[in-house]
């Protein structure tokens, strides 16, 4: 699904995006519940399998045959119903982030592309990347005073 997004009323090639970015593989590592404290983990979890469906028998078979965790299993009403207790890992993906500096980036154009092909220019110290971003603003302003 795409984003909404408002119609710019300005061409891409007059438009400038400031980034600062972390992306996931060099900025974050994969973590245990506990490093993120973790409520389910934490307090417990429940999870509710339907085992009339393909579908929930394959969530249910994998559960108890192949998770790893112990857990309690019991029914309710047409549902199979696993309880985990507290300290059991979860099965939600944790991030943990690694402390690195994110990348300051400006390009030109936006979501639509750079039609002009401007380099991507990446800002070593996080004040260098605020004063380009000012002094853009400031040019822009100034443009529009003088009308």
């Amino acid at each position: 699904m795409e984003p909404f997004r408002l119609q710019p009323q300005l061409p891409a090639s007059a438009v400038k995006t400031y980034q600062i970015l972390a992306p996931v593989p060099t900025h974050f590592r994969p973590a245990r519940c506990e490093e993120v404290d973790c409520s389910l983990s934490r307090n417990g979890f429940k999870i509710q399998v339907d085992e009339t469906t393909d579908l929930g028998q394959a969530q249910a078979h994998y559960l108890r045959k192949e998770s790893g965790r112990e857990c309690i299993v019991s029914r309710e009403a047409e549902l199979t119903v696993f309880t985990f207790p507290p300290g059991t890992q979860c099965f939600n993906p944790h991030q943990f982030p690694l402390n690195r500096e994110p990348r300051y980036l400006v390009r030109g154009g936006d979501w639509r592309g750079d039609p002009r092909g401007d380099p991507v220019r990446e800002h070593d110290r996080p004040e260098d990347w605020v004063d380009d971003f000012a002094t853009h603003q400031q040019r822009i302003k100034d443009r529009i005073e003088r009308g």
